[in-house]
C-alpha cells in the first residue's frame, strides 16, 4: 500500500506531501490547478520518461518520493535488496530526481538504481488506469492473465496439472533435436575419442612411471662413467699401501688423541667424530666398491627405455602436457564414449517418451480451453452488466479465446485470449487498444477491474479521470463502484466529478494561486466541513451556495448509506 507521496518543484507544484491510506482516495480541485501532476508523479516512481519540462520554472530540479508498504516475500524485495537497496519494516522507499539541467536519477531503497528497476519494483505495486495509460491489461499476456485469475481455482487446478507434462516434453523435445540437429558433430567427436583412446591403450601409461624411466635410462646411458668414477674413488680411498691408505691416517690421527683422552670433554668430543670418520671410510669404500663392481651394462634395456619414453612423450604433446593429465584425458573422454555410443538407444527411448506425452500435452491444454472458454462467457456478461450502469448501455466485451490443434503448446497452453470491445449497437468487435476512446477505455478498464476485484494481485489501483464525459447517475455508479473497489485494494482516483468524490474515505484538494509571476499548487487533505465546501464548489462553481451546500450533503449521505 502507498503511504506517503512527497513532491517537489513538480510541474506547478511547489511542494506537497500526501498521506494515503487504505480505502478510496479521491483528488479534486479547479481545472488547470495540477491534479494530474499525482498521477504524473505516480508515472516517474513506476519508471516513465523524464520530461524536463515537468520541472517547475525557476527550479533546479524537480523531486518525488514515496514510501510504500510490501507484503513479506515480495518479488519487489528481492529487486531492491539485489540492487544494493534496503527494506525496512516491510517498506520500500522510492524515488525520482528530474534535473532542469537535463539529467535524471532513480532511487530505491536508498540505492541509486536504473529506471527501468522502478517499473520493475512497481509493476506489482500499482496499476494505473487513464486515458493516455498504456496500462497492463492493453497487454495481451495480461489480458491472458486476468482470464485465468477470474477463472479462479478450476483453472489453477487444469494449469497445475499442465505445467509438468509440459516442461518435460519440452525437454525431451530439445534434447531429441540436439541429437538429430548435431548428428554429424557427434559422429566426428565419435571418431576422434576412439582414435585418442585407442592410441592411449596401446601404450597403458602408469601414473608417475615417466619420472621412474628417466632416472633409469640416464643411469644406463651413463653406465661406463659411473662405473669408472666409483672405482677410482674406491682405489683412492682404499691406497696403494698402509701408509698411503686414508682409513691408516685416520686411525694414526686416533691414536695420537686417544693418549690425551679423558682431560677435556671438547677433546674428546672430537676424538669420537675422528673414530666416526675411520667408521664412515670403510663404510663408503666398500660401498664403492660394491656399487663399481655392479653397475649394468644394458644397450638392449637402454633402447627400450628410450623407445618407452618416446611413446609417452607423443601422448603428452597431444593429450597432456603431463602423463597425470593424459590419463585424466582418457579417463573423461571414456565416459563421454559411453555417452555418445548411446546416441541410438538415447533417441529411441526419448521417441517413445515424446509418442506419450504429445496427447497427454494436448489433452491438458485443451481442459485448459475449455476453462478459459467457459469463464470468458461470464466475465464478458459481468462487465458488460458493469458498463451498462457505467452510462454505456450499448457497449460490448467479448473475452475472445482461440486456439488451433496445430499450435504448438506454450507454458500456457495453446490459447491466444483478447478482449474485443465494441462501444456501440451495430458496430463491429475490434480490439481493446482500438476499439474505445480514452474515456470508454477508462470505463471499461474500471469494469474490469470491479469485477476481478476479488482476484486482483495489485494491492493499489490509481484511475485518473475514469469519469470523463460521463455525469449524472453514471457517475454515480462510477464511485459506488471505486468504493466497491477499495475493500480489495487502495484505491485513488483523480475526478472533477462531485458524484464521485462523495463516496472517497479520503479527500485531497489541488488548490492554484497566481500572483501575476508565478502560478502554484498545493494539495491539502480536507475536513468534513471543507469536504463539503469542495463538494458544493465542483455542483455549482461556488461553495458558499446553500442550494450547492445541500446538494452536497445529499450526495455525501448517498454514499455513505449505500
Amino acid at each position: 500500500m502507498w503511504q506517503h507521496l512527497k513532491l517537489s518543484s513538480l510541474g506547478v507544484i511547489e511542494s506537497a506531501e500526501l498521506e494515503l491510506s487504505a480505502g478510496f482516495t479521491v483528488i479534486t480541485g479547479e481545472t488547470g490547478a495540477g491534479k494530474t501532476m499525482v498521477v504524473t508523479a505516480l508515472g516517474l516512481l513506476r519508471g516513465s520518461r523524464a520530461d524536463l519540462g515537468l520541472v517547475r520554472v525557476g527550479s533546479d530540479q524537480a523531486r518525488v518520493e514515496a514510501s510504500i508498504g510490501v507484503r513479506p516475500g515480495a518479488a519487489a524485495i528481492a529487486a531492491v535488496e539485489d540492487a544494493g537497496g534496503r527494506i525496512d519494516d516491510d517498506v520500500v522507499i522510492l524515488g525520482r530526481v528530474l534535473s532542469a539541467a537535463g539529467r535524471s536519477r532513480a532511487v530505491a531503497g536508498g540505492a541509486t538504481v536504473p529506471a527501468a528497476l522502478l517499473a520493475e519494483v512497481t509493476d506489482e505495486l500499482v496499476a494505473v488506469h487513464g486515458q493516455s495509460d498504456q496500462h497492463r491489461l492493453l497487454r495481451a499476456t495480461e489480458q491472458r492473465a486476468a482470464l485465468d485469475r477470474f477463472a479462479g481455482e478450476p483453472l489453477a487446478k487444469a494449469a497445475a496439472a499442465y505445467a509438468p507434462v509440459h516442461s518435460r516434453w519440452r525437454t525431451v523435445e530439445r534434447t531429441l533435436e540436439e541429437l538429430r540437429t548435431h548428428g554429424q558433430e557427434r559422429a566426428r567427436e565419435l571418431d576422434v575419442l576412439r582414435f585418442g583412446l585407442d592410441e592411449i591403450a596401446a601404450v597403458e601409461p602408469v601414473a608417475g612411471e615417466d619420472e621412474a624411466l628417466r632416472t633409469e635410462e640416464s643411469r644406463l646411458a651413463h653406465s661406463e662413467s659411473l662405473a669408472r668414477a666409483a672405482d677410482d674413488a674406491h682405489r683412492l680411498l682404499a691406497g696403494d699401501g698402509d701408509l698411503d691408505a686414508a682409513r691408516s691416517r685416520v686411525a694414526d690421527a686416533s691414536g695420537a688423541l686417544r693418549d690425551a683422552a679423558g682431560h677435556d670433554p671438547e677433546l674428546d668430543a672430537l676424538t669420537e667424530r675422528v673414530l666416526e670418520i675411520g667408521i664412515l671410510l670403510d663404510e663408503v669404500g666398500a660401498d664403492l666398491g660394491s656399487y663399481s663392481s655392479g653397475v649394468e651394462l644394458d644397450p638392449e634395456r637402454l633402447a627400450a627405455l628410450q623407445d618407452r619414453r618416446a611413446a609417452l612423450a607423443g601422448l603428452q604433446r597431444k593429450y597432456g602436457p603431463t602423463l597425470d593429465d593424459v590419463i585424466a584425458w582418457a579417463d573423461k573422454s571414456a565416459a563421454r564414449l559411453g555417452e555418445l555410443g548411446n546416441d541410438d538407444e538415447a533417441v529411441a527411448a526419448l521417441e517413445a517418451e515424446q509418442a506419450e506425452l504429445v496427447p497427454e500435452v494436448r489433452r491438458l491444454a485443451q481442459r485448459l480451453t475449455e476453462v478459459r472458454t467457459e469463464a470468458a462467457g461470464r466475465l464478458s456478461a459481468l462487465v458488460d452488466t458493469e458498463l451498462a450502469q457505467l452510462s454505456m448501455p450499448s457497449a460490448r466485451l467479448e473475452v475472445q479465446v482461440t486456439s488451433s490443434p496445430e499450435a504448438t503448446p506454450g507454458p500456457h497452453g495453446v490459447d491466444d485470449v483478447e478482449l474485443l470491445f465494441a462501444a456501440n449497437s451495430g458496430t463491429g468487435m475490434r480490439p481493446l487498444h482500438k476499439g474505445a476512446s480514452g474515456g470508454e477505455l477508462s470505463r471499461l478498464m474500471l469494469g474490469l477491474e470491479v469485477v476481478l476485484a476479488d482476484r486482483t494481485t495489485v494491492p493499489t489501483l490509481v484511475f485518473d479521470e475514469v469519469d470523463a464525459g460521463i455525469g449524472g447517475k453514471a457517475a454515480v455508479e462510477v464511485g459506488r463502484r471505486l468504493a466497491r473497489l477499495a475493500d480489495h485494494a487502495q484505491v485513488i482516483a483523480v475526478t472533477h466529478l462531485p458524484q464521485v468524490a462523495a463516496f472517497a474515505d479520503h479527500h485531497f484538494v489541488v488548490s492554484k494561486d497566481d500572483d501575476g509571476n508565478v502560478t502554484s499548487s498545493s494539495v491539502l487533505r480536507v475536513d468534513e466541513a471543507s469536504r463539503v465546501d469542495e463538494l458544493a464548489r465542483m455542483l455549482a462553481g461556488q461553495e458558499d451556495s446553500a442550494t450547492a451546500q445541500a446538494h452536497a450533503r445529499e450526495l455525501l449521505d448517498l454514499a455513505r448509506t449505500t
